[in-house]
């Protein structure tokens, strides 16, 4: 491999020469050889995002000279076009600012403009710190990636897979809306619902996890840029602050404000707990659907066997014929990720000792792997499972009319106590509902089959 060298206030060191990063990176890189976790792409694109607007707003402002500035912006560009991918090789466990993946941007960033205006035949420096990062700190900008990730990330991948998933529920709670089937609590008989039902229930999680979010990713919307080293905006020029935001606001295509106490964001991470606090509620939710379905197609003999569910691949390496809930178990390991990532998120955000929080790169880390994790696994949950979610009505039959909580049905006729004797007739000389009620004589046939139709009792108008 050749090399080329890069000075910094530390000294020479050798750097790839087919890489655009300078010095800092490079120390970096060698000193920190820790697990195989990187600083995740997406945070590459904000930061492209960041330093090009902080260019257009320091070359309104006259702080960064018309060439320098363009040149940025053009290098800023080609990162968000993914044209400089391979220049960002820094691991999460880092400094815990970020420092040092600010620094690699800058130097990626500087050293592409220098090339670019030597192309122009306009040879000048760009400095990594005086330019790209000017009107900057990493302890503002990693703070307001972290806010910008997090609304990018939810609102272009997490929301349309809420909504794919959102529309093939309320599909099938529509087409099953009348097939009724015996509802369990405790894992135990109970009283008859209707299938469409059961599904309206999981649909309105996830919708309601939709409401939740759009509220929570509000708090994301205030960027701590300007605060620059501890939030008193320290070598950021007037104005900077409030044009930077909304220069962020025209990139993404989301509104962002200016927070109006740079103290508050630099040193707190509450906004980001609450919000991942939504997402491992979305999380508890997917779990509880996931289990539903899997229980739902137990069997497919020896098991609840209610509903059928795709079959996508075998399921043993031993047992011929055997295929599992494999969709259903992915969506769960995902589940339990999450939540453990909120633990992580929650011990992280606590640590903001005066005025900064060192946890940010492993924040940005498990928020960004959380987003990512929920929004894939919902759209193959949806594809691959959900969408192909069709009853066995037979097996549901036989289970709705060997129930005897359908007893709950008398109570009105004859009151609890006199419904649970009928109830447990039946159950000891394994006889029906039916039978049982009308040999106490309490319950003509006719009085029984008035008020023991499973479909009055789901509620289902005829």
């Amino acid at each position: 491999m050749q090399y080329r060298v890069e000075k910094d206030s530390m000294g020479e060191i050798k750097v790839p020469a087919d890489k655009l990063w300078g010095a800092q990176t490079q120390r970096s890189f060698e000193n920190f050889r820790i697990g195989t976790e990187k600083i995740p792409p997406e945070m590459v694109t904000v930061f492209g995002y960041l330093k090009k607007a902080a260019a257009i707003v320091n070359k309104e402002l006259g702080v960064v000279d018309a060439d320098r500035a363009n040149a940025i912006i053009a290098a800023c560009d080609e990162i968000l076009a993914g044209k400089l991918d391979g220049n960002f090789p820094l691991s999460v466990w880092m400094t815990g600012s970020g420092t040092q993946f600010n620094m690699n941007v800058n130097e990626v960033v500087a050293h592409r403009a220098m090339q670019l205006l030597q192309e122009q035949g306009k040879p000048m420096i760009v400095h990594p710190n005086d330019h790209v990062n000017h009107s900057q700190s990493s302890n503002d900008i990693f703070p307001t990636a972290l806010h910008v990730v997090g609304v990018l990330l939810i609102t272009r991948h997490l929301f349309p897979a809420l909504d794919t998933l959102h529309q093939t529920l309320q599909e099938h709670s529509e087409t099953f809306r009348n097939v009724v089937k015996i509802g369990r609590t405790h894992l135990m008989d109970a009283t008859p619902l209707t299938l469409g039902q059961e599904i309206s229930g999981w649909d309105r999680m996830i919708t309601r996890n939709k409401e939740m979010l759009t509220s929570g990713i509000d708090f994301l919307r205030e960027l701590g840029m300007g605060g620059t080293a501890v939030g008193t905006g320290i070598n950021c020029p007037a104005g900077f602050d409030g044009k930077v935001a909304a220069e962020i606001s025209r990139l993404t295509g989301e509104t962002f404000h200016t927070a109006p106490n740079k103290f508050h964001s630099l040193s707190s991470k509450d906004e980001l707990v609450v919000v991942h606090g939504m997402l491992k509620a979305l999380a508890a939710d997917l779990m509880k659907i996931a289990n539903d379905i899997r229980w739902l197609a137990s069997g497919p003999r020896c098991g609840i066997g209610e509903i059928t569910i795709p079959e996508n691949e075998p399921g043993s390496s031993i047992m011929p014929s055997k295929v599992n809930p494999t969709q259903c178990e992915a969506v769960t390991m995902v589940a339990v990720q999450v939540m453990g990532n909120d633990a992580t998120m929650g011990f992280a955000a606590s640590q903001g000792n005066f005025q900064l929080n060192v946890f940010m790169p492993v924040i940005a880390y498990n928020l960004i792997q959380s987003v990512r994790l929920l929004s894939d696994s919902m759209q193959s949950f949806t594809t691959h499972c959900v969408a192909g979610i069709q009853p066995n009505t037979k097996r549901i039959e036989e289970h709705l009319h060997q129930s005897l909580i359908l007893v709950t049905g008398l109570v009105p006729l004859v009151g609890y106590d006199k419904a649970c004797t009928i109830a447990k007739k039946a159950a000891k000389e394994e006889i029906t509902l039916r039978e049982s009620a009308v040999a106490t004589g309490w319950v003509t046939e006719e009085a029984f089959d008035a008020n023991m139709d499973p479909v009055k009792l789901a509620g289902v108008k005829k």
